[in-house]
């Protein structure tokens, strides 16, 4: 079943490349504004971001606005989607080999996400984006509360331990459940990272084991958005070529920061970065 899984992947990154290499090809010459090192950089330290849990796309949104290194913003969600798509897919492909996951969890929360993501396009995309944004940054700092107080030894509602590397019974149902939720609010601006590793550590999983679902889930979703980019010419050719490059850097060397670190460790990182994207939601909702 992983081996089906890294085969779909695989061909999603083929059918990916082909339009990305052809339209650089076709409009050499013409790809627009925008340093290519500053970019490179921008992507090395974005998709480490990303390879840690914390997300790309914020971080690069605000270093593509400092650095002006585009020339027109209506270029950022194409650039965003079509830049981080090969390092995304690199980091999918790099924890499901390294991150042992019973392949039936891993299969089937990875499928609700993509199956959600389709069904949010068609209908929950017209559920009011800031209200969402709110309440799920409001889930967010609770489950971070609750999470830290478990490290701490001061509740046990959350079981002991977290060292499942697989789910079953009702639990993969709920697993299925959240993750084909959590895709379906994606079509509204609801990042996937955080609320992933908040359910994948309910529900009594090893923290790092969030890792190979978020990052498949969102590897599964990003080459077909990436490719409607590309055929319609709304991205930076330049900057987007530039942050793949160092992006893929990047999560080489962030893969190795993370796959080495002690189990304690990863947890407080999870909780930071679950607090970090309640607070960026709660204030997303009320903006």
């Amino acid at each position: 079943m992983v081996q089906i899984l890294l085969g779909l992947l695989g061909v999603l990154l083929v059918y990916y490349l082909f339009y990305f290499i052809r339209d650089l090809a076709a409009e050499r010459g013409n790809w627009g504004s925008g340093n290519a090192i500053v970019s490179g950089v921008i992507g090395l330290v974005t998709d480490a971001m990303d390879t840690l849990g914390i997300g790309s796309f914020a971080p690069t949104t605000m270093l593509l606005e400092m650095t002006k290194q585009l020339d027109n913003d209506r270029k950022l969600p194409g650039t965003l989607n079509v830049a981080h798509t090969v390092p995304v897919i690199i980091e999918a492909f790099i924890f499901i080999t390294v991150v042992k996951v019973a392949p039936l969890t891993l299969f089937s929360l990875v499928i609700a996400a993509i199956v959600g993501s389709y069904v949010g396009s068609k209908t929950v995309s017209k559920l009011p984006e800031k209200k969402v944004q709110f309440y799920m940054g409001i889930a967010l700092i609770i489950t971070a509360g609750l999470m830290a107080l478990k490290q701490l030894g001061l509740l046990d509602m959350l079981g002991t331990g977290n060292a499942l590397t697989g789910l079953t019974g009702i639990k993969l149902i709920i697993g299925i459940v959240g993750n084909f939720i959590l895709g379906a609010l994606m079509t509204i601006g609801v990042g996937l990272y955080a609320p992933c590793m908040a359910l994948v550590y309910m529900l009594g999983l090893n923290p790092l084991v969030a890792f190979p679902i978020m990052m498949a889930s969102c590897a599964g979703l990003m080459p077909v958005a990436g490719v409607n980019f590309i055929k319609s010419g709304d991205y930076a050719r330049k900057v987007s070529l530039a942050i793949t490059i160092g992006g893929i850097i990047g999560v080489v060397i962030a893969t190795r920061f993370v796959t080495g670190l002690n189990m304690d460790v990863l947890t407080w990182i999870v909780i930071a970065v679950v607090i970090y994207s309640g607070v960026t939601y709660i204030r997303k909702g009320l903006r």
